[in-house]
């Protein structure tokens, strides 16, 4: 099963997060980027401390 996420509203130009069960992609339509489940626990915690 993939839960998809977006980021921002409708009518803007904003990435979409897909979580499957052993990676997470982010990007938007054929810009993406696939993450390992590690790749994106240190991406989170570098947002949420404010690093990116």
């Amino acid at each position: 099963m993939v839960k998809t996420v977006v980021l921002c509203g409708e009518d803007s130009c904003c990435p979409e997060v897909r979580i499957h069960e052993d990676f997470v992609e982010i990007g938007e339509g054929d810009n993406m980027c696939r993450l390992t489940a590690e790749e994106f626990e240190i991406l989170k915690e570098k947002i949420i401390n404010r690093e990116i």
